[in-house]
């Protein structure tokens, strides 16, 4: 029985205990919490009006994606909070960062290269890269410099600092500011634990949902227990690599060596991006 099975075969006792086992947390949780971000925010509607603001222009999604990993054979993997693509095919990575190392310009730099990465097919000219933007919501004001929105691209100092043009972008929104204008009042709902206390309906909807409304909280239990499998699935995926890194075999070597039972051995090689 697949997990997503499991949670929806739940009798109402076992919901119950589920329930009770979160519901405090989930009452604390706000849009800058990692889990209740990704959830909220897995909604297309939700995604766009914190978009449209971002990057002042409407913004239509035609992809999107939470907690959505990419694996790299031969270095370090990410998962990103939100990766979305729009109707420009335009790729955009959002990240909600609480902790002041989480958000150091290498953490962009990183993000952009693994989705380079992965949006660049084999055979592809380098020129049918994607706009890309990674936008970083941190808790403090990381950068300091007292702005509410930071833009960073590279530019040539030999031209003036004309824009380098590689059609990749770098933002820094300070949640730390939330005064009157639409990413001020953004940034206010992206604290709020309450969706009372909230200025977007549209948010303010899905967060009660989630938080107030018997379904939507079941479903928010769920999706947190989820969300701790899937992570305890990637950790065991990053400890098949490096032994095949350090020992030089296959990834089926690999997963004996750790025991993992042979009717799993499709997941791990999923998560990898290897073929059966």
């Amino acid at each position: 029985m697949t997990e997503e099975n499991k949670f929806k075969n739940l009798t109402a006792q076992e919901k119950e205990d589920l329930h009770n086992k979160y519901d405090k947390a989930i009452q604390k949780f706000t849009l800058m919490s990692d889990t209740f971000m990704s959830v909220v925010f897995k909604d297309k509607k939700c995604s766009e009006e914190l978009l449209s603001v971002i990057l002042d222009r409407k913004i239509t999604i035609i992809d999107l994606h939470t907690q959505y990993g990419i694996q790299s054979l031969r270095g370090r993997s990410v998962r990103l909070d939100i990766k979305a693509v729009d109707e420009n095919g335009d790729v955009m990575n959002i990240e909600v960062q609480n902790d002041n190392e989480g958000a150091i310009p290498e953490r962009t730099r990183f993000n952009s290269s693994l989705m380079d990465m992965e949006l660049l097919k084999t055979g592809a000219e380098f020129s049918e890269l994607p706009v890309t933007y990674v936008i970083m919501i941190t808790k403090n004001d990381v950068l300091g410099g007292g702005k509410p929105i930071y833009h960073i691209d590279r530019r040539i100092k030999e031209l003036n600092y004309k824009i380098f043009g590689d059609r990749n972008h770098i933002i820094y929104v300070n949640s730390k500011i939330q005064d009157d204008t639409p990413l001020g009042r953004l940034m206010h709902d992206m604290h709020c634990e309450n969706a009372k206390d909230m200025y977007n309906k549209i948010w303010a909807d899905k967060v009660d949902y989630y938080k107030n409304k018997e379904r939507g909280a079941y479903e928010m239990c769920e999706i947190i227990e989820k969300i701790a499998l899937d992570r305890e699935k990637e950790t065991r995926a990053e400890d098949i690599k490096q032994v095949m890194i350090n020992f030089d075999v296959t990834a089926k070597k690999a997963m004996q060596s750790l025991n993992i039972p042979e009717v799993e051995y499709s997941v791990y090689l999923k998560l990898l991006g290897l073929k059966e």
